[in-house]
């Protein structure tokens, strides 16, 4: 299952994709994907959903930030190896957890 925000900034609905690559209009199950609603039990209640019965939603749409006013975020770094290789340090045996700004997350357009 893939969820997503799509919409004008400030305006973003939430969405699913379906099994045909369709998005499929979220909002009459889940206001918005908040730190509060982002969780297992909306998670659950998706899942239960035929997301064909879902309105469609079109093609061209921006896709927002992923959680709308995110408090935080954390970032497991998978390439940690390269960038100890690219600065001359020991590979780290674990992958590293950082912290970023809210504004790093971006947006996309859907075609």
């Amino acid at each position: 299952m893939k969820i997503l925000r799509v919409g004008e900034i400030g305006k973003e609905k939430p969405a699913v994709i379906d099994k045909n690559g369709k998005l499929r209009d979220l909002s009459s199950i889940v206001k918005d994907f908040t730190p509060e609603t982002l969780n297992n039990e909306t998670i659950n209640k998706i899942k239960k959903i035929n997301f064909l019965s879902l309105p469609e939603i079109g093609t061209g749409q921006r896709v927002g930030s992923c959680v709308s006013n995110p408090s935080k975020f954390i970032g497991i770094g998978l390439n940690f190896r390269d960038h100890a290789l690219e600065q001359k340090l020991p590979i780290p045996k674990e992958p590293i957890i950082f912290s970023k700004f809210t504004s790093c997350i971006s947006v996309l357009m859907m075609t």
